[in-house]
């Protein structure tokens, strides 16, 4: 996700955003267990300390503004970036704070909050992935962490390469985006394959510049989408063979926050458009999913559910103030939106 660096004043009055969606949606004003839904990790502002977490629940329309606050009467700390469900807990990356919160997905409620510190160094954690009873969390700090999810404790720390991004696990393998975005000009070009029996680093890919989203097919391949260097070297999909981990394509694209589901992929466009890719051909499908008109501001996040085809789409509004999720059917007509918190910047679904 999108770094913040501008200061805000705002962050007291984003604190007590009441929200509510475009069909006057009701708001919980205490947690209850929930059963069907998707949680909306609100980045906030950078060095504002106002991450949130929002709720909708599909069956009674309902926004819960701050679930996590509410069950916990504490903050989340500082620029949330990412958010999975993994069996019954629910893991919250927060960048700036340097920590892993662990939650019960039902509720919220925080089962753990780990510290991802080098003695008294942040490790600026970014993006978490899961294998077979393990969390993999990687760090701006060059580092992947292994969680025990039983123990909810860290058995290792495995070295990759500079500031790395988005992970994805593909044939017993995890696949590292190293985007070296502290560097500017100077952005890393790898991709580090760790063979998760082993912990180890067993190869070290070369793509183009600044790799961050990382997505697999399940049928032999990893795609890797560089943003490029904001001048010379503009945006790339790479594909990648997880059989002999070689990069078999890179090809220019326009598009970031790459989300994949089985062998189509979705990307934000430089035009705010949401483009529909057949990784099959490695053609596109729509240049714009969105196909009724429907006009988002700044779009910032996306997800799918395979099950629907339901896309959402998160929308930044002006990067300060109060956003909007926006949800679609698998044919592009906008079925409801609902407000959220500022930065809207991950959404997990929680199914039945």
């Amino acid at each position: 996700m999108k770094n913040f660096k501008q200061s805000i004043f705002t962050a007291a009055a984003a604190l007590t955003l009441i929200l509510s969606s475009c069909h006057k949606d009701k708001v919980n004003p205490k947690p209850t267990p929930v059963t069907d839904g998707f949680y909306i990790l609100n980045q906030g502002l950078f060095n504002d300390n106002n991450s949130s977490l929002s709720f909708y629940t599909y069956s009674n329309k309902t926004v819960t503004a701050d679930i996590f606050n509410a069950a916990n009467d504490r903050g989340l700390g500082d620029t949330g970036n990412d958010v999975e469900i993994y069996g019954s807990k629910m893991y919250i990356v927060v960048n700036v704070s340097s920590t892993l919160e662990v939650v019960d997905a039902k509720t919220a409620k925080s089962v753990k909050r780990i510290q991802l510190f080098d003695g008294a160094t942040a490790r600026e954690p970014r993006d978490v992935a899961f294998y077979k009873g393990n969390a993999y969390v990687s760090s701006y700090d060059g580092t992947v962490a292994v969680i025990d999810t039983a123990t909810l404790g860290v058995t290792k720390y495995i070295p990759v390469g500079r500031n790395p991004e988005q992970l994805a696990v593909a044939n017993g393998k995890l696949y590292v985006a190293n985007s070296g975005g502290l560097d500017y000009p100077n952005y890393d070009k790898t991709v580090s394959v760790i063979d998760l029996a082993t912990g180890t680093v067993t190869k070290t890919l070369t793509v183009k510049d600044n790799p961050q989203n990382v997505g697999t097919d399940g049928n032999g391949h990893v795609y890797v989408l560089s943003a490029g260097n904001y001048n010379d070297v503009g945006p790339s999909l790479a594909v990648i063979d997880d059989t002999n981990d070689t990069v078999t394509s890179q090809t220019d694209f326009d598009g970031s926050g790459m989300v994949v589901q089985g062998t189509t992929a979705y990307f934000i466009t430089s035009t705010n458009a949401i483009k529909v890719f057949d990784l099959k051909t490695m053609t596109g499908v729509t240049s714009n999913f969105v196909s009724d008109g429907t006009a988002i501001t700044t779009p910032y996040a996306l997800a799918v559910d395979g099950s629907t085809g339901e896309v959402f789409v998160t929308d930044a509004k002006d990067y300060t103030s109060a956003g909007a999720v926006y949800a679609f059917d698998k044919n592009g007509k906008k079925e409801y939106s609902i407000n959220v918190g500022i930065n809207p910047g991950k959404i997990a679904l929680l199914k039945q």
